[in-house]
């Protein structure tokens, strides 16, 4: 068995999953720097027959003509990856130094972002901050109850695999020039995702931990009981990345990971005859990239979807 096929097996493929394919605009929004259209979009369905909804939101440069490369941004939620409300224009002062998705607009992308499924798996009411664990803790116990074949995972990635069908069936957006980034929780998403979707060409991740020792992959959120599975028979990271070789892949180094991820990931086989599809930032200053970081990946995704021609290029 090939080692994508192990990662897919871990990964497992939910019973009884088939919903109704359905997103729906809800309204338009304009901020100052940028214009926004929310959706509401089925994500699943429950045992009892209930299908679950996600918020989308799409931002837009203020004008531009004809299509676009597109950037999906997995977060907690959309707002979050925005930094700020989009219907009030608030500054959100828990995510108000991560504006991932407004920076990526100014680069002259459309971009995308969706609720995690910790706000849309269950119906329950908590403290007023979508960041809060007994909210992961209860969503996650119920779907791994609901779908023991399944991970946390792996529901991360097929809703992150609707932000990216959105992307594609927009005529605004150019469907060959989607690639994928996120910090933290939305870099595991992003990094997830973009090694097992083809339609994303680029992959940019901020500070997830790409060594297993280095955070909380064993939250039942992500991997739970299953993650000693995946270390007794030897997948790594370095095999996931492997397999979506030598599609580019740009990690921001700063406190979960360090330089042991620097080394794991220039180790990686099938990037040697174009080493330059890999790029490392370690700005070693804590958790959030700095300014210059996190110019430094957008400037990866920049070369990598504005480019001619996206094969067979050195950066």
């Amino acid at each position: 068995m090939s080692r994508l096929l192990e990662w897919k097996e871990q990964i497992g493929t939910p019973d009884h999953y088939d919903f109704p394919r359905e997103r729906k605009l809800v309204k338009r929004l304009s901020s100052e720097e940028c214009e926004c259209e929310l959706y509401l979009q089925s994500n699943g369905i429950r045992p009892d027959g209930t299908v679950t909804f996600q918020r989308l939101v799409l931002a837009f440069p203020k004008q531009f003509e004809g299509t676009l490369p597109a950037v999906a941004v997995p977060f907690y939620y959309p707002e979050a990856a925005l930094g700020f409300e989009i219907e009030t224009g608030n500054i959100l002062s828990q995510f108000a130094n991560n504006t991932t998705m407004l920076d990526i607009v100014r680069h002259g992308y459309i971009a995308a972002s969706a609720d995690a499924y910790h706000l849309t798996y269950v119906e329950k009411e908590l403290r007023d901050d979508s960041q809060d664990f007994a909210r992961w803790e209860i969503a996650s116990e119920a779907l791994n109850a609901e779908h023991p074949e399944w991970s946390g995972i792996g529901k991360l990635v097929a809703d992150t695999k609707l932000v990216i069908d959105a992307l594609e069936e927009d005529p605004r957006v150019d469907a060959d020039r989607i690639g994928i980034a996120g910090h933290s929780l939305g870099g595991k998403m992003a990094f997830y995702t973009g090694c097992l979707d083809e339609r994303v060409k680029v992959i940019l991740a901020s500070d997830f931990g790409f060594c297993w020792e280095q955070t909380n992959w064993d939250a039942p959120w992500y991997w739970g009981n299953k993650l000693q599975t995946l270390k007794e028979i030897g997948l790594e990271h370095t095999s996931l990345l492997a397999a979506a070789a030598p599609k580019p892949f740009c990690l921001l180094a700063g406190e979960a990971d360090n330089e042991e991820s620097r080394k794991r990931i220039y180790s990686v086989p099938g990037y040697e005859a174009e080493p330059s599809r890999i790029l490392v930032v370690d700005h070693r200053s804590g958790h959030r990239p700095p300014k210059y970081a996190a110019e430094a990946g957008y400037c990866f995704l920049d070369y990598w979807l504005k480019t001619r021609s996206l094969k067979d290029v050195a950066f």
